[in-house]
């Protein structure tokens, strides 16, 4: 991975953040730490109980609350399972999900293509390579590097793939992530591709949730809460220090303590052929960070940059960052939601001259994505939510830049780039054309290699964008794809998908297996591009941030009176679904306008907004809803947290809570709660929880499919054959 890209997803803690949204959605390709001890979770239940009576299943592996569970479990499997549309959807999901004729998306690494593989047979997966050339044929013969299933087998271990990050430029020792059942928290182990073989006395680290990048072979620079390193407030490692090979992690030399309430404190270290650079990111919230550099002396240097920028990475001495907010440098002004570039040595004296923009955003177009290739920039661009990719240049004049000739009306997503190369591979798919890659160069327009095979006739169905306006006015874009004859009466069952936070974009993609299968059905669904994504820059989600959280929800009930309104479903016949952040959009969109919808499905969600603060990774997003502890901030959560909203004397739509045990990102908790207090207060709920699978809910594909094929199943039980 080059280090550019690593910023971005370690900024986010999300290496997965998009990826699991999209594996919540089931819509397209295209979203343990803190854990307290037995005995302070029985202290904690004796203190709290009074006031909320089903604290104890915060208790992620206690005995009662896992029993509760499971009992749970029990009733919903029995339910959904028994359906005898179920094992179909679930084996027509699987055979997609599993199918060898996948697009094998991988990194190019000089003449190679590194790829992840998991189908039927290699459940956990193989890491495994082939050359450029062979990659471009229909049956590229691929080398085995690691096999997951093997060694899981080995170690007696559930291990969940989570990356390698190896060293630049030829990527022969790699550090592997691995994780037990699909938890954030991971056992590290150094690994040589050459001899196919972890090395012995290498780097290693045990279980906890890390970050690294290697400074050479022999130091890396670390975050860790291991021997002698501190967490902050979200579990994650506020202190940072350099290994070296051949010693204890606990005589590392520290070169950076953040505070306690930081949410993050990660290293990033640029491998480039002009050079090495190392920076230490410290980032109070999720979108402010310092940026400090360190320097050959091992000494920090806090470079003057806004507090809220995002560094992207390097480029012949110059920093390629991109702006939250508007930044008078000088007599420099950039816009926000630029991308610029200011060289490194002009921060490091204090000058701060000579910023210069790369590409800026519109009132329609915003900037999706930034890599760095050895020679070019390369932006993804949303233009009203459709996908662009340039490619600039810097010049003496300044710098230049090119749309690179893809197709449009889709979604654009950069596969690998690196730092070494200008070799590019990107991505491109609509919602009913199957993905196609394209591999692309500075001398070379881009050459499509492989295209996924359609999964499905989609000649019989549509696309559409459209628009519905919210409270205040503000116009919200939302997607559409539904059959060509669909009856307007009301009564096509529809599902609703939204997330709404974090600045994340929801975009076109091939429709997933679990869609497919929808449609099939019968069914149509809509994407809604709320305020609190990032489908038009930073505006557009810092207008749902904090206390004006309410304009999301807002703006997917606009969208759900506009599905009505057009006649395609009414409310017996709407079904709303989100996942993480968009299970509490669901959670709370049910408590707030339950009249809207005819059934909620929410899965690993946060919902006991007073509390998401105190459980595991919760107290990160502190930047995103604000903090409960202060008064005037727990007001503005109060009005909408769905746990402490739910009431008995109200009728909500049939609601599915689906979380993980193994979740250490979103607690459970707040799943279980929720179902509790809905079940004792005596509304219609069903509860689902994967004994596996981290916050993307599913440790595999088989899982997956198993969760996608239960979520198929209640939403046809629910809008499409009860007597409206």
């Amino acid at each position: 991975m080059d280090s550019g890209t690593s910023v971005i997803l370690k900024r986010l803690c999300a290496a997965s953040m998009v990826m699991i949204m999209a594996q919540l959605s089931g819509f397209g390709t295209t979203a343990l730490a803190n854990e307290k001890t037995e005995s302070q979770s029985e202290a904690m239940v004796k203190d709290k109980t009074a006031e909320d009576p089903f604290l104890w299943l915060e208790d992620v592996d206690g005995e009662q609350a896992l029993q509760w569970a499971t009992e749970q479990n029990a009733v919903s499997l029995q339910r959904l399972q028994s359906d005898e549309r179920y094992e179909p959807a679930r084996s027509a999901i699987e055979s997609i999900l599993t199918a060898s004729d996948r697009i094998p998306y991988g990194h190019i690494v000089g003449d190679d293509v590194r790829n992840f593989w998991q189908d039927d047979t290699h459940i956990r997966g193989l890491w495994r390579t082939t050359s450029l050339q062979d990659y471009h044929t229909d049956s590229p013969t691929w080398d085995t590097i690691l096999d997951i299933d093997a060694l899981a087998a080995t170690d007696g271990e559930n291990w969940v793939w989570k990356g390698a990050n190896c060293l630049a430029p030829d990527e022969q020792r790699c550090l592997i992530s691995l994780s037990r059942g699909g938890a954030d928290a991971v056992v590290v182990r150094e690994f040589d591709i050459k001899n196919r073989r972890f090395i012995e006395d290498g780097f290693a680290l045990d279980e906890e949730k890390h970050t690294l990048d290697w400074i050479d072979a022999d130091t890396l620079l670390i975050a860790s809460p291991l021997e002698g390193g501190a967490k902050n407030t979200s579990g994650y490692a506020r202190t940072i220090r350099i290994w070296k090979r051949g010693t204890a992690l606990a005589d590392a030399k520290t070169v950076f303590t953040g505070p306690e309430t930081d949410a993050f404190a990660f290293p990033a270290v640029m491998h480039r052929p002009e050079g090495v650079e190392r920076f230490i990111i410290q980032a109070p919230d999720f979108f402010h960070q310092t940026v400090h550099y360190l320097d050959a002396d091992d000494s920090l240097i806090t470079l003057p940059l806004p507090d809220d920028v995002n560094l992207q990475g390097i480029m012949d001495g110059r920093l390629i960052l991109l702006l939250r907010n508007d930044w008078q440098a000088g007599e420099t002004k950039a816009k926000s939601g630029s991308v610029v570039s200011v060289p490194l040595s002009t921060l490091l004296d204090g000058t701060i001259a000579n910023v210069q923009t790369i590409v800026e955003p519109t009132d329609t177009l915003s900037i999706e994505n930034v890599r760095i290739g050895r020679d070019s920039v390369y932006v993804a661009l949303l233009d009203m939510v459709k996908g662009r990719l340039i490619r600039a240049n810097y010049q003496e004049t300044g710098w230049t830049y090119e749309d690179v000739a893809l197709p449009e009306q889709g979604s654009l997503n950069i596969i690998s780039a690196s730092a070494y190369s200008n070799r590019l591979m990107v991505n491109f798919e609509t919602f009913l054309q199957p993905d196609t890659l394209y591999v692309l160069d500075d001398a070379t327009s881009p050459e499509a290699i492989k295209t996924a095979p359609a999964r499905f006739d989609a000649s019989n169905f549509v696309s559409e964008q459209k628009f519905a306006t919210s409270d205040d006015g503000t116009r919200i874009p939302y997607f559409l794809i539904h059959a060509r004859d669909v009856p307007m009466d009301g009564t096509t069952p529809t599902i609703l998908y939204g997330y709404g936070g974090f600045e994340i974009s929801l975009t076109p993609g091939y429709l997933s297996p679990m869609a497919i299968e929808w449609l099939k059905h019968g069914g149509a669904y809509a994407i809604a591009n709320i305020r609190g994504g990032g489908e038009f820059g930073p505006g557009w989600h810092n207008a749902a941030l904090k206390e004006n959280r309410p304009r999301a929800y807002e703006d997917f009930a606009a969208v759900a009176r506009a599905i009505a309104a057009s006649g395609l479903a009414n409310a017996d016949h709407l079904g709303i679904y989100g996942g993480s952040n968009g299970g509490l959009l669901t959670g709370a969109s049910m408590v707030r306008t339950p009249d809207l919808f005819g059934a909620v499905v929410s899965a690993v969600p946060l919902l006991d907004m007073m509390r998401y603060h105190k459980l595991l990774a919760g107290a990160s997003w502190i930047g995103e809803y604000g903090n409960p502890d202060i008064p005037e901030e727990r007001d503005w959560i109060a009005a909408y947290s769905p746990y402490q909203k739910v009431a008995r004397d109200v009728t909500y739509p049939p609601a599915f809570f689906t979380t993980s045990t193994r979740d250490d990102r979103v607690h459970p908790g707040h799943a279980r709660k929720m179902s509790a207090k809905m079940l004792d207060q005596g509304h219609e709920v069903l509860y689902y929880e994967n004994m596996e699978g981290g916050h993307a809910g599913a440790a595999n594909l088989k899982q997956r499919a198993m969760r996608d094929a239960l979520i198929i199943v209640w939403f046809l039980q629910e809008l499409a054959d009860q007597d409206k």
